[in-house]
């Protein structure tokens, strides 16, 4: 069963949003050439606590960090660590938090400096696919209507999409079913709700859409080497449209 959310449910969650989406803009004022992503999850765990929340990932499963930091061709999971980061690199950041009891998450890839056309352009197309599969997420349509919005767009622009990670239902857990795949046939899966809420999160490779995880056990990269990006929304289904949860 797909949980669904009551007005109270969702009041909490666009609380746990708004301090996802508040901290991630401190993060990304600090994406600058030299700066560590050690640095960053420190931060980060700085503002969970003037809030009174709880860093979503830390602990979750083992996960040693507040963020994963994913720069280059790193997908997910990435661990942040005392490397400087360099001009023209991406660094991908996902970051979730726990407040009374409802968790919000979401994702950004931004641009360390300056980046060449190509890197901007994964980051514009994997962005745009994150509003085509948020605009699908209306009560009637099916689970892969999202789905298929991101992948017939991304592949169309001459992108792949990782296959081995995919969004996910969220409320009182990090993770809650469904599963929200970011490949799949139009019309099939679940009928989407209102009071569902989903966290839709695109991850696109510029390269081809293998992915290994390294011996940390933890962080994924692309399989060829070449960068990848990553955006998500947590996402509430209601009768006025799609709500976007992390959004300030």
């Amino acid at each position: 069963m797909i949980p669904i959310k009551s007005s109270d449910d969702l009041l909490r969650m666009r609380e746990s949003g708004r301090m996802v989406a508040e901290i991630l803009a401190l993060l990304a004022e600090k994406v600058v050439p030299g700066i560590t992503t050690l640095e960053l999850d420190r931060l980060a765990e700085r503002e969970c606590k003037k809030r009174g929340a709880k860093p979503a990932f830390k602990g979750y499963g083992g996960f040693p960090f507040s963020i994963c930091a994913s720069p280059e061709d790193r997908v997910v999971h990435g661990f942040p660590d005392r490397r400087p980061l360099l001009e023209g690199e991406i660094l991908s950041i996902d970051f979730g938090v726990v407040w009374k009891g409802f968790y919000g998450d979401s994702a950004m890839t931004l641009p360390v400096g300056k980046i060449d056309a190509a890197k901007q352009r994964l980051l514009d197309v994997t962005g745009q696919s994150l509003a085509l599969g948020i605009a699908q997420a209306i009560p009637g349509n099916r689970l892969f209507d999202i789905s298929h919005a991101i992948q017939s767009y991304v592949e169309a622009q001459g992108f792949s999409v990782v296959k081995e990670f995919v969004g996910h239902g969220i409320g009182r857990g990090l993770h809650e079913d469904p599963q929200v795949p970011n490949f799949g046939p139009p019309g099939q899966g679940p009928l989407l709700r209102c009071g569902m809420v989903l966290a839709i999160e695109p991850m696109i490779n510029a390269g081809k859409c293998g992915v290994k995880v390294l011996e940390d056990g933890w962080t994924a990269v692309t399989s060829d080497g070449k960068p990848s990006a990553h955006f998500e929304h947590t996402v509430a289904i209601t009768d006025e449209g799609p709500q976007i949860l992390t959004a300030v």
